[in-house]
């Protein structure tokens, strides 16, 4: 069985700054754009393979988390016949797992993954929350981003390096108590 970790994101197109050089005693000027534009995403990853399966979604909902995890079922590695999907407690992921449970129109959901739960206020059980920090780290902190479709491409092409299965995730999200 295949354990895979879900969560969803959004990345701001504020500047955030984290780190900084300046001269002491002179304030550094910091480029960034107004407004709470952000680019919102549902990710799923494999801490065994290090593959990550990304998908844009436009706000989240119970709808996309099942057109999301239907996105997955698509991309996955069909060498393991049951996948194990592990989600936080976010309201529309329980009315997701409630209703992929209980209709038939998911049965194509239910042949292939079980959803559990990670307990309550546990984001750090979660790998996939290392996969945000590292891609706010390397990619978004400090950076300006003159619109929303540069901030999309700038994650796409990032994530798109991880579509693979990569030692860099695998060992990120591998967990540290074995």
């Amino acid at each position: 069985m295949e354990i895979i970790y879900q969560d969803e994101v959004h990345f701001q197109i504020t500047t955030s700054v984290t780190r900084t050089w300046a001269p002491i005693g002179k304030q550094p000027k910091i480029k960034s754009k107004p407004g709470k534009a952000s680019v919102p995403y549902s990710g799923y990853v494999s801490p065994r393979t290090g593959r990550l399966v990304m998908t844009e979604v436009s706000w989240f909902t119970f709808e996309t988390v099942i057109a999301s995890i239907r996105d997955y079922i698509k991309k996955m590695n069909t060498s393991f016949k049951r996948h194990l999907l592990i989600m936080d407690n976010a309201p529309w992921h329980r009315k997701a797992e409630r209703l992929i449970r209980e209709l038939d129109e998911y049965k194509d959901i239910r042949d292939v993954l079980d959803i559990e739960f990670l307990p309550p206020y546990s984001p750090d059980l979660n790998p996939i929350e290392r996969v945000w920090r590292i891609t706010r780290r390397e990619k978004t902190h400090n950076k300006y981003f003159g619109s929303k479709e540069i901030l999309k491409d700038t994650l796409d092409g990032f994530f798109a390096d991880f579509s693979v299965s990569n030692e860099k995730l695998s060992s990120l999200c591998q967990s540290k108590h074995k």
